[in-house]
């Protein structure tokens, strides 16, 4: 429609069950390839930057299961993870500290994957 903006594509994708969650974990592992609302829009940011990432969003209080299996105690919890493990966690709303960790994160992994 004129004058409309066109809708952006998330990047993020958003999990509603464990079976989501373990689907995506485990596609995110054969590949070898992790906010509250005030961080919904940095987070879709972030995503846009590092396309060969792949970015998980779960509301804990929906999708209990996930919470308890990752120890999520507070929210945002950022987790960045490699082979279906955890290998970083980020709790609190701090975009410049999670924007620190996942660049470092997407370094050592393209670095193992140019490596491999």
């Amino acid at each position: 429609m004129a004058g409309h903006a066109k809708a952006k594509k998330s990047r993020v994708v958003r999990i509603d069950s464990e079976e989501s969650w373990d689907f995506f974990i485990k596609q995110a592992t054969d590949k070898d390839c992790p906010p509250s609302v005030a961080m919904n829009p940095f987070f879709e940011e972030i995503a846009m930057s590092y396309k060969d990432l792949l970015f998980l969003c779960v509301d804990v209080d929906e999708v209990k299961g996930v919470g308890a299996k990752m120890k999520i105690k507070a929210m945002p919890t950022f987790s960045l993870m490699r082979g279906g493990a955890e290998v970083d966690k980020l709790v609190g709303a701090n975009p410049g500290e999670t924007r620190k960790r996942v660049g470092g994160f997407a370094q050592t992994i393209r670095r193992w994957k140019s490596a491999a």
